[in-house]
């Protein structure tokens, strides 16, 4: 393993722990949701300032970075998500995702699908990565449209 990728992990299980310790009074479901979603958004944030021109591209970080994406986007979701967590003060977590699962379900698979894309070319060039990105932005926003508090 190299020094970056090593350091990718170190960070990695850094804003776990962080995001966990941050909601430490919240239901284990919860914590295990914003964990999860920590996780992904620092990924997402690694391959989109790439894409966007904000961060300078790296083909192993994009690589390592969807790689992470799909680890995660294999997540059971339904441990993360029972409906008594759901709607609750500190989450975004709204209740239409018990009242649709098979819809939310759906959005989580096209996320997979997106990141399973961007995962093939990540490693390949910018390009790619770009092109990528826009599916997976697309699936990110078709779950919170539908399921996420707005901000």
């Amino acid at each position: 393993m190299n020094r970056s990728t090593i350091a990718f992990v170190a960070g990695l299980c850094t804003v776990g722990t962080i995001a966990l310790a941050a909601s430490h009074e919240a239901p284990p479901q919860i914590k295990a949701r914003q964990g999860a979603m920590q996780v992904v958004g620092y990924n997402l944030g690694l391959v989109g300032g790439m894409a966007r021109g904000d961060a300078e591209y790296d083909a192993a970080t994009a690589q390592v970075a969807a790689d992470n994406l799909v680890a995660m986007s294999m997540l059971h979701l339904e441990p993360l998500f029972p409906a008594d967590t759901l709607g609750i003060e500190g989450t975004r977590s709204l209740p239409a995702i018990a009242e649709n699962w098979d819809g939310f379900q759906e959005d989580w698979e096209t996320y997979g699908t997106a990141v399973a894309a961007l995962q093939a070319v990540a490693g390949d060039g910018l390009e790619g990565v770009q092109a990528a990105m826009g599916d997976v932005g697309k699936s990110c926003g078709g779950c919170h449209d539908d399921f996420r508090l707005k901000n």
